[in-house]
């Protein structure tokens, strides 16, 4: 199975690492990782453009979905899952925790919601998950790390 990796990690200091980490996890399962940083495009719309292509050519999307510069998941990873679950591809997500997303919010912002209000006065979504419902529901959900929804997948 083609698996493209997405997620912030691309960011880490550590990426090249990183990166032979995920290969060599997806590769020891027999699987193929797609990683973002392999295609050799240098500007944003080349690597939009070389995401997409593996995105499609991907039998699925493995997603680092814990909150990134915030309390919410990094907003490219949440554009390809979107992108991935309207070309019909399976989708496994993991997180630290299975914290749920209200709680996350009034962790994030030092105080409790005030009746069901983030501290700038927008509704924060109370169904009960650990995520905005628009990955919740899509997206099959593992609390751990890269190998437990490498795992998760392999079970299909």
């Amino acid at each position: 199975m083609k698996i493209y990796i997405a997620g912030p990690d691309v960011f880490r200091p550590d990426v090249l690492a990183w990166a032979d980490e995920v290969r060599a996890a997806c590769a020891a399962a027999g699987h193929q990782a797609l990683v973002p940083l392999d295609g050799d495009a240098t500007s944003a719309a080349g690597i939009f453009d070389s995401n997409l292509t593996m995105i499609r050519a991907a039998d699925a999307v493995l997603a680092n979905l814990n909150a990134f510069r915030g309390a919410e998941p990094d907003s490219g990873t949440c554009f390809e899952l979107g992108v991935a679950v309207a070309l019909g591809k399976r989708c496994v997500g993991y997180a630290d925790s299975a914290e749920l997303l209200k709680e996350r919010v009034a962790r994030w912002q030092g105080s409790a919601l005030d009746d069901g209000c983030d501290r700038s006065g927008m509704r924060v979504e109370d169904f009960g998950l650990p995520l905005n419902l628009m990955l919740a529901v899509p997206v099959d959900l593992v609390v751990g790390d890269f190998r437990a929804a490498l795992a998760r997948l392999g079970r299909a």
